[in-house]
C-alpha cells in the first residue's frame, strides 16, 4: 500500500490532494516538517534532506511533492494526468514554474504578514515577497485569460499542483486577478480539495 509521510499542514497537502483525486488507498504518517521523526535516521534514509512529503510506494520511495503528483497520476492512468504531449509539457512547466515564482514567496508574505506572531514577523521580507508574487499572479491571470484550466480543457494534475501550493491564497485579497482567483475557487471547491481542507483547518 502507498505511503505518505507529511502532514496537511505542509506541502504533502498536495500528495494528499492527489490521492483523493484518485481514490486510491494509502497509510498517512502524519510528520510535521522538522518534527522528531523526520530527524531519525531511518527517516533519512527514505529523504536525505529530512523533508515531508515523501511517499514509499510498495517499496519505490519518492520526494518532492510536484514529482510526487506527476508520479501518481500517471502511474493510475488518470484522466488527470495530460495524454496529448503538448498539456503534458504544460503541466511541466507550471509545477516548475510555481517552485520558482511562488511556492515559497506566498510562504514567506503570509508568515511575516499575519501567519507568525507579531513579534516574530519581519516586514521587509512580507514586503520582498510581496514584490515578487504579484508579477507571477500578473502571469497566471494572462495564462487563465486563454483557457479555464493550465494544461488542456480540463483540470488536471498542473492545476492541482499550482493551486495545492497556492493554499495559502485563499486567504488572500486577489481582487486584482479576477480570473485567478475565480480558478482558485474553482481548484479548491472540488471534492477531494475540501476533505484535504479538513485535514489541515
Amino acid at each position: 500500500m502507498l505511503k505518505i509521510y507529511g502532514s496537511a499542514k505542509s506541502r504533502a497537502l498536495r500528495t494528499l490532494w492527489m490521492a483523493g483525486e484518485l481514490g486510491i488507498p494509502y497509510e498517512h504518517l502524519d510528520y510535521l516538517p522538522r518534527s522528531a521523526p523526520t530527524k531519525t535516521p531511518e527517516f533519512a534514509v527514505l529523504n536525505p534532506n529530512r523533508r515531508v512529503p515523501v511517499i514509499d510506494d510498495d517499496g519505490f520511495v519518492l520526494y518532492e511533492s510536484m514529482a510526487i503528483n506527476l508520479y501518481l497520476a500517471r502511474k493510475h492512468c488518470s484522466a488527470l494526468y495530460p495524454s496529448e504531449l503538448k498539456h503534458e509539457a504544460l503541466a511541466l512547466q507550471w509545477s516548475f514554474w510555481e517552485t520558482d515564482r511562488l511556492d515559497r514567496q506566498i510562504t514567506n508574505y503570509v508568515n511575516h504578514s499575519t501567519g507568525l506572531p507579531e513579534a516574530e514577523r519581519k516586514p521587509a521580507i512580507a514586503e520582498a515577497a510581496w514584490a515578487e508574487i504579484v508579477p507571477a499572479f500578473d502571469v497566471l491571470e494572462v495564462a487563465l485569460g486563454h483557457s479555464e484550466w493550465l494544461a488542456g480543457p480540463a483540470f488536471s494534475v498542473a492545476d492541482l499542483n499550482v493551486a495545492g501550493a497556492l493554499y495559502r491564497a485563499l486567504f488572500l485579497d486577489l481582487a486584482k486577478w479576477p480570473k485567478t482567483q475565480a480558478w482558485v475557487a474553482r481548484c479548491w471547491a472540488r471534492p477531494a480539495a475540501v476533505s484535504v481542507r479538513k485535514m489541515r483547518e
